[in-house]
């Protein structure tokens, strides 16, 4: 009998995506796994209990977790599901661990060696692991739809013969993997779509999907991008010009979609409480960064809020799982391209090796103990070698902080280090 691959139901109520296809589970057995699927686990992202077993997988119950010598899940688990886990068993899931440490902790008590999916590093070999890649594509094609479906108007010009119905403005404040694909799915759609991002290269990114961009062009603009493609910390004075001509901008708007989100930090205010009061009423603005707080002023997690001049503001949660049935699809083939990658093809079992690049990005937990270098404790060294994630700046200068300023009093200036290098956002 060769080793287990188990796939459990996600408890999370607000979760409906799963961690394997029927396509996933195929492949998981041409590598030598035996594969369990606990009952029900993709009945939310459409896949019956039937389409796995045909896949080759057994249907099981949660208790079969005990025997797995591989978990695949979306989030990551809890306390309790922790509890049945075998010690040493690998599990691959999105972590969440920021602002987490208990959490992170308990699955370092349970034995367990645990992989952060969303700490995949950005590189060509792990293009096909990317979470965060797959996951923010669908979230900025459901952004539109949602705010497409509060708007309640056409998003196309059309000429009748009853007369013309404007195309509707459409506005991107953040052009990463989800602003993109907002972009792409807008114009489809018909609207007049614009976008704004810090980073010159995104002018060119948005020209070619049709879009206009908006942005202050000036000298500070054309260097606003390091030689390694990283978002350099723009000046207060540039931020306070790009604030003005956003704000502008988003009183003339019918859809805003806001997708300004850096993991670990909370989201930046964007437009702020100002900015939703100059909208026309019936406008929309959707937040993909509720989760983490939010870009916009009076946003709720998991609501739409209708404000005071009849602005929608859509904060709902975990958007990509809004389309499960896509997302699952997606989400198992990456967590799959990075288990084949742990695995030994002459014997068909897990080998971890400790050493590959991959593995010192996203093992959290090993052997016992926190080993990412993010989140050790003081007092501890990371291991010669283990991968450091790069430090983030702001997530305000992806596009101007609208958030309210507070005077305090002036601090004196710290002395530069002579091998100081100005951080980014990859």
């Amino acid at each position: 009998m060769g080793q287990t691959v188990f796939i459990p139901r996600e408890l999370d109520a607000n979760e409906p995506r799963v961690a394997a296809s029927p396509d996933t589970v195929k492949r998981l057995a041409a590598l030598g796994f035996d594969v369990v699927v606990e009952a029900g686990a993709g009945l939310k992202s459409r896949i019956i209990d039937a389409d796995y077993a045909s896949a080759g997988a057994a249907i099981g119950k949660a208790s079969d977790v005990a025997k797995a010598d591989v978990v695949l899940k979306v989030r990551r688990p809890g306390d309790a599901e922790l509890k049945s886990y075998k010690p040493g068993a690998a599990v691959i899931a999105i972590m969440d661990p920021y602002g987490n440490d208990a959490a992170v902790a308990a699955l370092a008590k349970a034995g367990v060696t645990a992989f952060s999916m969303e700490f995949m590093p950005r590189i060509t070999r792990a293009q096909s692991m990317d979470v965060l890649s797959s996951q923010a594509n669908l979230a900025g094609y459901q952004a539109v739809i949602d705010g497409a479906s509060e708007y309640d108007r056409a998003l196309p010009m059309m000429m009748t013969a009853a007369g013309t119905v404007p195309a509707a403005k459409v506005f991107i404040m953040g052009v990463g993997v989800a602003g993109l694909q907002a972009i792409a799915t807008a114009r489809r759609l018909g609207a007049v779509v614009t976008a704004t991002d810090v980073r010159p290269a995104a002018k060119e990114q948005v020209a070619s999907l049709g879009a206009k961009f908006l942005a202050v062009e000036d000298e500070e603009f054309k260097a606003a991008e390091t030689a390694g493609g990283y978002a350099k910390e723009m000046s207060k004075e540039y931020q306070a010009k790009q604030a003005a001509l956003t704000s502008e901008h988003i009183a003339k708007q019918d859809i805003v979609i806001t997708t300004a989100l850096i993991p670990g930090r909370p989201a930046p205010k964007l437009v702020s409480a100002a900015m939703v009061a100059s909208m026309k009423p019936g406008s929309v603005i959707v937040d993909l960064a509720v989760e983490r707080g939010g870009n916009v002023e009076g946003a709720e997690a998991g609501k739409v809020v209708t404000t005071a001049n009849n602005v929608k503001i859509v904060g709902h949660l975990n958007v990509p799982g809004r389309i499960a049935a896509s997302a699952s699809l997606l989400y198992a083939r990456n967590l799959f391209a990075f288990l084949e990658t742990l695995v030994d093809k002459t014997t068909k079992t897990l080998a971890i090796n400790r050493d590959d690049d991959l593995v010192k990005a996203t093992m959290l937990t090993d052997g016992g103990k926190v080993v990412h270098p993010a989140f050790v404790k003081a007092d501890q060294q990371p291991a010669k070698g283990q991968y450091v994630e790069p430090a983030a700046i702001p997530a305000k200068t992806m596009v101007a902080d609208a958030s309210p300023k507070k005077a305090g009093p002036k601090k004196a200036a710290a002395p530069k280090s002579p091998s100081s290098k100005p951080k980014g956002i990859a």
